[in-house]
């Protein structure tokens, strides 16, 4: 196990999780017969393609979400509300920037990220968001494209979650178009070495409550696309304002808002040194879509786990539990076929992209695909929990209205599908 990750995480936490695993292996070894017992919850035993280490954190983000977000997460989506202290509590457990090197990071492997945002969103989709705007788009940014001064600056802060960030991309009118952003960076007329930015970002997740904004706007004398941090702190009155959306239909468990922008004066040395066009907004997004790929398939076991327990304890027609009927044992058994692919395919993404292998449309295949597809299930195992599904107790109402969201941003399923049409036949249909 890396020294920085034993350094980050309680070792506490860490040993018991391996010993009690170790525990169980023993006890399993024990017992075992030459014919292997099927998991309902490990369908295909992708455990078995895990490090030890890779299983010791999954573990310990596990613990660490049904622990503590999940006790909260009921009246938190009741009352809309998010409570930033999660990330400081994420930051303590080296959840934060995990895969970054350095800076106060864990290093660990794409897998182990995966692992992490699978356990964040078996709870809420919207507790993973908030985690993956923070270490994915912006903290993954400022380590793949930002400067030395800059990586010092803000990473050991975000990773500690002193320093919370937020990602400014998407637009009012330009969704799944970024090209056509209209924010503009043009040089200040009076400081030297400044930049004034005005535009507007919409749907972005944290920045209600973001210290920090990579804010990408399209500099005047050129057209090209730069990246820009702003600190909210050094924005005069007027220039920056981040109103909260409200009255969402899902995610409401995590906090999203707006940037607006008007001739706020950023320093050039918080303008990314050298990348230009949507490669450095497209790399952000295609780290966070791969821990999207993984996370919703915690939420989609999460789904299953709650209507396999409710169709065994639901009694119905002569003393029998509905999970005897055999349209209740179908729906399980395609959720759980579908988790279990999803699950095997962002492994083995992981691991490409561990060793450079991975390309952009093998991120948009998993997450098009996992996010369709756990949407898709949760909604038809809605169904097993009739009448009470309108109940916010059980849970699974609140997977579903959180996986329309998950399936539509960062690239809508849509608009992957055409990504890998233009892969497959060499065609773009986008214009």
């Amino acid at each position: 196990m890396s020294r920085l990750l034993l350094k980050r995480w309680p070792q506490r936490v860490l040993l018991q999780a391996l010993h009690a695993r170790n525990a169980r292996h023993a006890r399993s070894f024990a017992s075992s017969s030459p014919i292997s017992q099927f998991d309902w919850e490990d369908p295909l035993a992708s455990k078995n393609l895990l490090t030890e280490e890779e299983l010791a954190i999954s573990e310990t983000a596990e613990r660490y979400s049904q622990d503590h977000l999940l006790p909260r997460v009921l009246q938190a989506y009741r009352d809309e509300h998010y409570d930033a202290q999660i990330l400081r509590e994420m930051g303590e457990l080296g959840l934060l920037g995990a895969t970054i090197e350095g800076y106060g990071c864990a290093g660990v492997s794409t897998v182990a990220g995966g692992l992490i945002t699978r356990a964040v969103e078996r709870v809420d989709s919207g507790y993973r968001s908030g985690m993956s705007v923070q270490s994915s788009l912006v903290m993954g940014g400022i380590d793949d494209f930002g400067s030395a001064e800059q990586k010092d600056r803000y990473l050991p802060e975000m990773a500690r979650g002193t320093l919370i960030g937020a990602f400014g991309l998407t637009e009012p009118n330009h969704g799944s178009d970024p090209g056509s952003m209209e924010s503009v960076a043009r040089p200040h007329p009076q400081k030297t070495g400044y930049y004034l930015l005005s535009g507007s970002k919409t749907w972005i997740t944290n920045s209600p409550i973001a210290d920090v904004l990579l804010v990408w706007a399209k500099l005047e004398e050129t057209g090209k696309i730069r990246g820009f941090l702003v600190n909210r702190k050094d924005c005069p009155a007027g220039t920056l304002e981040t109103p909260a959306i409200k009255n969402k239909n899902g995610l409401r468990a995590s906090i999203t808002g707006m940037i607006h922008l008007a001739d706020c004066p950023v320093p050039k040395e918080n303008m990314f040194p050298d990348v230009e066009g949507l490669k450095g907004p497209f790399s952000c997004l295609n780290s966070a879509r791969y821990g999207i790929a993984l996370g919703t398939m915690g939420a989609l076991e999460d789904c299953i786990a709650r209507a396999r327990t409710y169709a065994l304890e639901r009694i119905q027609f002569k003393g029998n539990p509905i999970a005897k009927y055999q349209l209740v044992q179908k729906k399980l058994a395609d959720a759980s076929t579908d988790a279990a692919y999803g699950v095997l395919a962002a492994i083995q993404v992981g691991r490409l992209k561990d060793e450079g292998k991975a390309t952009p449309e093998m991120i948009s295949m998993i997450k098009r695909q996992n996010c369709d597809k756990a949407l898709q299930n949760a909604r038809v195992l809605q169904e097993i929990f009739g009448g009470n599904a309108v109940s916010d107790e059980y849970g699974i109402g609140r997977h579903v209205a959180n996986l329309f969201v998950t399936q539509t941003y960062e690239g809508q399923s849509d608009i992957h599908s055409l990504i890998l049409g233009r892969a497959i036949t060499g065609l773009q249909a986008f214009v």
